[in-house]
């Protein structure tokens, strides 16, 4: 073989390699932005059921294999819907999730008068978009950020979202980072939901903690 093609080859591969080992469930992301305080939430979904905190609002939720299984039901006629009932305003949340097939998977926040502000992920990356109020006819949805990044079917991924007054960070195991704000974020959130569309989305090792201050405010 031809020594000056081993030698171009070799870092090739081993780029190839770095570039496959990016997908990681459970992926230990520490917060950049926030510091972690109590934590208030660690499910393992090692149980064969959901906890009380839990609630399939719509679609088919399954437990199995020490991860949750969520698809969307045609008799529905609406996105797979899972609750969090964990009341928060600054939060860290954790937690890993494998596109099996999933049209359209997001995590969102919804406050007393209804949605509130939602992160989309695609196998082409992360949108943050604070959702429009249904009651108000002038209301429109907003995007606050978007990052590139690839989360390819079938390959567990780990998000860690940092939630702190008006901002909000997200950083993936990949890289894909994004952050954005708006003055009506700061409010109180009823908790977190896991929304996804067609067949289907894996989730497991969530994780919240509540924020203790800044970092900045830290220092």
């Amino acid at each position: 073989m031809n020594t000056k093609t081993i030698f171009l080859t070799a870092p090739l591969a081993f780029a190839l390699s770095t570039t496959l080992c990016l997908a990681e469930k459970n992926a230990d992301l520490k917060p950049l932005h926030t510091r972690a305080g109590k934590p208030v939430v660690d499910e393992t979904f090692a149980a064969p059921a959901l906890g009380k905190a839990w609630t399939a609002n719509k679609g088919d939720w399954q437990v199995r294999d020490g991860a949750l299984v969520g698809k969307e039901k045609a008799s529905d006629e609406h996105a797979a819907v899972l609750t969090l009932g964990q009341p928060n305003r600054d939060s860290i949340l954790r937690f890993s999730f494998r596109l099996d097939g999933a049209k359209g998977f997001n995590v969102s926040w919804n406050h007393a008068k209804g949605h509130l502000f939602r992160i989309a992920i695609a196998e082409d990356g992360l949108t943050l978009t604070k959702d429009k109020d249904k009651k108000d006819p002038a209301s429109k949805i907003v995007t606050l950020g978007k990052a590139a990044g690839k989360f390819e079917a079938g390959k567990w991924h780990t998000l860690l979202v940092e939630i702190q007054g008006t901002k909000v960070f997200a950083r993936a195991d990949n890289g894909a980072k994004l952050e954005g704000g708006h003055p009506e974020l700061d409010v109180d959130k009823t908790g977190y939901r896991f929304v996804t569309r067609g067949e289907s989305v894996r989730i497991a090792d969530v994780k919240v903690w509540q924020v203790e201050k800044p970092l900045a405010a830290a220092k």
